[in-house]
């Protein structure tokens, strides 16, 4: 198995597939707060389901980030 960082690949789409994953995750995370629905995550091996919340004004408001990971 190699060793190095991700970031240190050669193939171009490998290097950048870390910043993918992150618009790809908060981009499901808008649209389940558009739509009410539900994400599933799995934190240490238990599968948790995370609501979006609603604000006073009665508009969604967005669960905080993952806590693993690099920040965006």
């Amino acid at each position: 198995m190699n060793k190095q960082p991700i970031e240190m690949a050669r193939d171009a789409d490998l290097r950048l597939s870390p910043q993918a994953m992150r618009r790809a995750a908060r981009r499901a995370r808008e649209l389940a707060a558009q739509t009410g629905t539900a994400i599933v995550v799995s934190h240490d091996g238990v599968i948790e389901h995370i609501h979006p919340q609603q604000d006073a004004t009665g508009s969604r408001v967005q669960e905080p980030p993952a806590p693993h990971g690099d920040a965006p």
